[in-house]
């Protein structure tokens, strides 16, 4: 079957995606449900009850435009998220850094009180400011120098992708959460998508297919595409139906839930096309459900974002037509490599509207630029287990930016 063309790859005329960063470090699936309490973020989880399935989230109604009674008359009002529990561990992670607005010396949130520790920091060219405080400002917040006192507030709601993207359309949020593009997920045009809203990617995500420590331990490290496509089309039921494989285990296949990024994207890349039929025994709403589910059952095999993945939950290598991609970072064909198939854009949707024909205000410019930095590719994205973007589409992001800041 022919793998379907990524919408990112649609636009490699204008980016290249072959110039990577190399990812490092794994964290634990708790640690990064919870890593805006452990640092001080004002995150929230939406209404939706988190499994994504029948019903809708509630989230906060966006204060956009509204004066932010510092008498500036600029806005400074909550900057609100919702969205992807797979972009989730990059905005909330840097909602939370964002809402300490603490200083770079500080060794609680950089791990040492030398400020060269944290990865391109010193080269913004303001080392003592602190965080929030030098990112609005470039976007031209005056800075407040108080620790957990940043020029505004932002919260992130967690549900998922499709619950994101209508949440920042129908206006409901600042920014819409998304691992699948929003012409799949709303089953839009690209003229359409262009007309009202804006795309910022802000990384990447190598989405793997990972299995039980069961089916780790019998020997199976890695599965064909058609195995893969074979499995979650429901034509086989038993591992030992694989060919070439000696285990007889019956399979538990979890899926995520329909209107997930997730879903949406391994539809599309592994199956060609958004709508395709799809044999699963459950659906989970969010990565932190398909990895518990995972660990917990034997036989299991799932699809994910790297984010979540471990030893209880651990990433296979897939053969596309005789190239396979390793789990390994330094593998010469990786999963986290944009050939993969499966390599996937993490979005932050904006919406263009009369008063931001740009279709990002200043706040959401001033949040967004964080991520798009050396400091911020690897605090929030590399080191939550995702792809860095390289150089040409960082350059390209900031375009997007280039209304309220001045690279």
């Amino acid at each position: 079957m022919q793998l379907m063309t990524r919408e990112s790859e649609r636009l490699g005329d204008r980016v290249s995606r072959r110039e990577f960063l190399v990812a490092s470090g794994t964290v634990g699936v708790a640690g990064l449900a919870g890593c805006g309490g452990s640092q001080g973020g004002s995150n929230t989880e939406s209404a939706s009850g988190g499994d994504g399935e029948g019903g809708e989230s509630t989230p906060t109604q966006s204060q956009s435009g509204s004066s932010g009674g510092d008498g500036s008359g600029v806005d400074t009002s909550l900057l609100n998220a919702e969205g992807s529990s797979t972009v989730y561990p990059i905005s909330n992670k840097g909602s939370s850094y964002w809402n300490s607005n603490a200083p770079p010396s500080d060794g609680e949130y950089w791990g040492s009180n030398d400020e060269s520790t944290v990865p391109g920091w010193s080269a913004l060219g303001e080392p003592d400011m602190m965080i929030a405080d030098y990112f609005a400002s470039q976007a031209g917040f005056e800075p407040t120098e108080q620790r957990s006192e940043p020029p505004f507030p932002t919260t992130v709601g967690l549900s998922h992708s499709g619950t994101g993207c209508e949440a920042v359309v129908d206006g409901l949020v600042d920014i819409g959460n998304s691992s699948g593009p929003i012409t799949a997920e709303l089953d839009w045009s690209e003229e359409r998508r262009d007309e009202e809203v804006v795309d910022h990617v802000v990384g990447r995500d190598g989405q793997p297919i990972v299995v039980s420590s069961d089916v780790a331990d019998a020997g199976i490290d890695q599965l064909t595409g058609e195995q893969v496509r074979a499995i979650f089309q429901g034509e086989v039921d038993n591992w030992s139906d694989l060919d070439g494989i000696d285990y007889d285990q019956e399979l538990y296949v979890i899926g995520r839930a329909e209107g997930s990024g997730t879903d949406t994207a391994f539809r599309l890349n592994m199956l060609g096309d958004a709508d395709a039929s799809m044999d699963v025994d459950t659906r989970q709403g969010q990565n932190q459900q398909v990895a518990q589910l995972v660990s917990q059952n034997d036989g299991a095999i799932a699809y994910m974002a790297l984010a979540f993945t471990g030893d209880q939950v651990q990433p296979i290598a897939i053969d596309f037509e005789g190239t396979v991609y390793e789990p390994d970072r330094d593998a010469e064909n990786t999963i986290f490599d944009s050939e993969y198939p499966l390599n996937r854009d993490l979005h932050m949707y904006t919406k263009i509207t009369e008063d931001t024909p740009s279709g990002t205000d200043q706040r959401e410019a001033a949040f967004m630029n964080m991520f798009l930095t050396e400091f911020g590719q690897r605090l929030f994205v590399e080191d939550v287990n995702y792809i860095p973007l390289p150089t040409a589409d960082i350059e390209a992001e900031r375009e997007k930016l280039s209304d309220w800041i001045d690279y």
